[in-house]
C-alpha cells in the first residue's frame, strides 16, 4: 500500500478544495488544529510525486534482484522464499502505482470528492486498496516466517509435504483474504468514507452507526496485529534453532549460510514491519473502539505517515541484506577488528617494555650505590 504516495500532503489542503465544506475558514481551522499547517497543493503533489518515485525505483531495483537470484537459484527450499519474498515486492510496487494514481487525481481535482465523485465510487475503490495493500504484506511476511520455521526445524516435512503447488495456494490465500476484508464493506453497505483531510478513504470510525462499523476496522488491525504476532514467533523458534545448528558445527556449511541470509532479511522485514504498521493498528483499534475525534484523528494521521516508510524500506532490505553484501560487511568488520586488535596488541607490548626498562634503570642505580657504600665500609675497616 503506498500511503507515502500521500501521507506528507495528508492534511495539506487548498482554499479552492475547501469550497466542497461550506467554508473556506473553518476547513482551514479543521486542518490547522490536527497539522498546525495549511499549504498549498503544489508541494503536497511535489513530495507525492518524489515519494512514488523513490518507491517505484526501490521495489523495481529489489524485484530485479530477487528474480535474478530466483532463476539461478537450484533449491527447493530457497525457490520457495524467494517466490513470497518476490511477490511481497510486487506487491509493494503495485500498491505505490495505483494508489499513487489516485492520489496524483484527488489532488489534481483538489479534492473535491462531491464534483467528480459523487456516488462515491472511487473512493470505494480506494478505501478498499488502502486495505488490501495493507494487509497483503504482513500477510505475505507472516507467510515467510511459517515457511521458513518449517524448513528450518522441520526439514524432511518441509521437503515431502510443501510441494511448489502448496506453497502457489498459499500464496493465493495470502492475496484472497486482504481482498474479502477490503471489499466486506462495500458488500455489507458500509462503504468507505473520506476522511477529514479529504484526501484520502478508509473505514467510517467516527460517530459508527452500529456495531458493524466497528467490527470492520476492528477486523483489519486485528488480522494485521495478528500477522505481526505470527512474525515474531516463528522468526524467534528459526533464529533459535539456527543459533544451535551453528553452535554444534565448527564451520558453516553452504545450506545454513543460506538459512542464515533468509532469516537476516525476515528479521529485518519482521521489524519495520512492526515499527511501521504496530502504531497504525493500534491507533485504529483505539479510534474504532472510542468514536472520540480529535485527538484519536491525529493520531491515526501521524501512525499514517510512519506506515509509509513500511512499502520503501521492504525492497532495501533485499538490495542490502543479500549474501554478498553481508559477506563484505562481515569482512570489512573483520578487517578493522584484526586492525584495531593488532593496535591493541602492539600498545601492550610496548607499554610492556617501557615498564621492564623503568623497572630495570630504578634498579641498577640503588644497586650500585649498595655497592659503592659496602667497598667505602671495607676501606675504613681496613685501614
Amino acid at each position: 500500500m503506498d500511503l507515502g504516495m500521500w501521507y506528507n500532503g495528508d492534511l495539506r489542503t487548498h482554499k479552492k478544495s475547501m469550497v466542497v465544506n461550506g467554508s473556506t475558514g473553518s476547513s482551514c481551522r479543521a486542518e490547522m488544529r490536527a497539522n498546525s499547517t495549511c499549504t498549498s497543493p503544489e508541494l503536497s503533489i511535489t513530495t507525492s510525486v518524489i515519494s512514488m518515485s523513490v518507491g517505484i525505483m526501490s521495489n523495481s531495483l529489489a524485484l530485479f534482484i530477487l528474480l535474478k537470484s530466483y532463476r539461478r537459484v537450484h533449491t527447493k527450499t530457497r525457490a520457495s522464499f524467494l517466490l513470497f519474498a518476490s511477490s511481497l515486492v510486487i506487491t509493494d510496487l503495485l500498491g505505490h502505482l495505483i494508489i499513487g494514481g489516485l492520489v496524483l487525481f484527488v489532488y489534481s481535482s483538489q479534492k473535491m470528492w462531491d464534483v467528480f465523485d459523487p456516488h462515491r465510487i472511487l473512493c470505494s475503490v480506494f478505501g478498499a486498496c488502502m486495505v488490501f495493500f495493507g494487509l497483503s504484506p504482513l500477510f505475505l511476511g507472516s507467510l515467510m516466517a511459517v515457511e521458513r520455521c518449517i524448513g528450518v526445524t522441520r526439514p524432511l516435512f518441509h521437503s515431502t509435504a510443501m510441494a511448489a503447488h502448496h506453497m502457489r495456494r498459499l500464496l493465493g490465500l495470502s492475496w484472497l483474504l486482504p481482498a474479502l476484508v477490503a471489499v466486506m464493506p462495500v458488500l455489507l453497505r458500509r462503504p468507505y468514507s473520506v476522511q477529514s483531510s479529504r484526501s484520502w478513504c478508509f473505514f467510517h470510525m467516527k460517530q459508527p452507526q452500529d456495531w458493524l462499523d466497528i467490527l470492520l476496522p476492528l477486523l483489519f488491525s486485528s488480522l494485521g496485529l495478528l500477522a505481526l504476532l505470527l512474525s515474531i514467533v516463528c522468526n524467534t523458534f528459526t533464529s533459535g534453532a539456527l543459533l544451535q545448528s551453528r553452535l554444534r558445527r565448527r564451520h558453516l556449511s553452504r545450506s545454513t549460510s543460506y538459512h542464515l541470509e533468509m532469516i537476516c532479511q525476515l528479521l529485518a522485514i519482521m521489524l519495520v514491519s512492526c515499527v511501521c504498521w504496530g502504531p497504525l493498528l493500534v491507533c485504529v483499534i483505539v479510534l474504532s473502539i472510542t468514536s472520540r475525534q480529535e485527538p484519536e484523528t491525529h493520531n491515526l494521521l501521524m501512525a499514517v505517515r510512519m506506515a509509509t516508510w513500511n512499502q520503501i524500506l521492504d525492497p532495501w532490505v533485499y538490495i542490502l541484506l543479500r549474501k554478498a553484501v553481508l559477506r563484505k560487511l562481515f569482512m570489512l568488520v573483520h578487517r578493522v577488528w584484526t586492525v584495531r586488535s593488532s593496535e591493541l596488541q602492539l600498545w601492550q607490548s610496548s607499554v610492556q617494555r617501557i615498564s621492564v626498562n623503568t623497572s630495570h634503570s630504578g634498579l641498577c642505580p640503588s644497586e650500585g650505590l649498595r655497592k659503592k657504600h659496602l667497598n667505602d665500609t671495607i676501606i675504613k675497616s681496613i685501614s
